[in-house]
């Protein structure tokens, strides 16, 4: 049984996604940083042992920056988040071990990372890697799902990680090191990587 890495991520069309960037950059820009932690996304997992899928928002593209070798390619499925993460992992846990997903707007995170929270499942049935908002930049499971994670969230809160962690009791987690994902102007200002797209 190999790992799979789930990579969630949202089609980059200019006018969707990011829209908390938006609000304060315009949407040119908010599709101009989306696209750059895309590829931050890439040259981190690229290399990662085990499956790498990626999961489209709207529709699988064949012909884009995600090489086809390197990656399967599927479509999210779902009304909201938590049936579309939860539809991906059940799919993935018939064929793998040890699943993680992770979203596609963290620069705080890298390969290294990603590589030690699947050694984490190796003696644990459960990883999450909690976000400064309130919410989660990394979840991980070996084997099964852990009952409730992904039903009755309000998705895109400051409560997501209180309310997932009350769902993970009873099941053997570990908790990673807190990281920043890049959600507004606030998150990125003072990061010398997102300067150029600041002026």
């Amino acid at each position: 049984m190999t790992n799979c890495l789930i990579i969630f991520t949202r089609n980059p069309e200019l006018g969707k996604g990011k829209r908390r960037l938006a609000a304060t950059l315009g949407d040119e820009k908010a599709l101009e940083i989306y696209k750059f932690l895309l590829e931050h996304t890439r040259s981190i997992t690229k290399y990662i042992y085990g499956i790498k899928q990626v999961w489209y928002s709207e529709q699988v593209h064949e012909d884009d920056a995600w090489d086809n070798l390197t990656y399967e390619k599927y479509q999210q499925k779902g009304d909201d988040l938590g049936e579309r993460m939860k539809y991906a992992f059940e799919q993935a846990l018939e064929k793998h071990e040890s699943v993680i997903i992770i979203g596609s707007d963290m620069y705080d995170l890298s390969a290294l990372e990603i590589d030690e929270a699947f050694k984490q499942l190796n003696d644990h049935e459960a990883v999450i890697g909690p976000a400064t908002d309130g919410g989660y930049y990394l979840l991980g499971f070996k084997n099964k799902i852990p009952d409730g994670v992904f039903e009755n969230k309000e998705w895109g809160t400051s409560t997501v990680l209180e309310q997932t962690l009350a769902d993970l009791k009873g099941t053997d987690y570990i908790t990673l090191e807190e990281r920043n994902d890049v959600d507004t102007e606030e998150d990125i200002k003072d990061h010398p990587d997102f300067q150029i797209f600041l002026k």
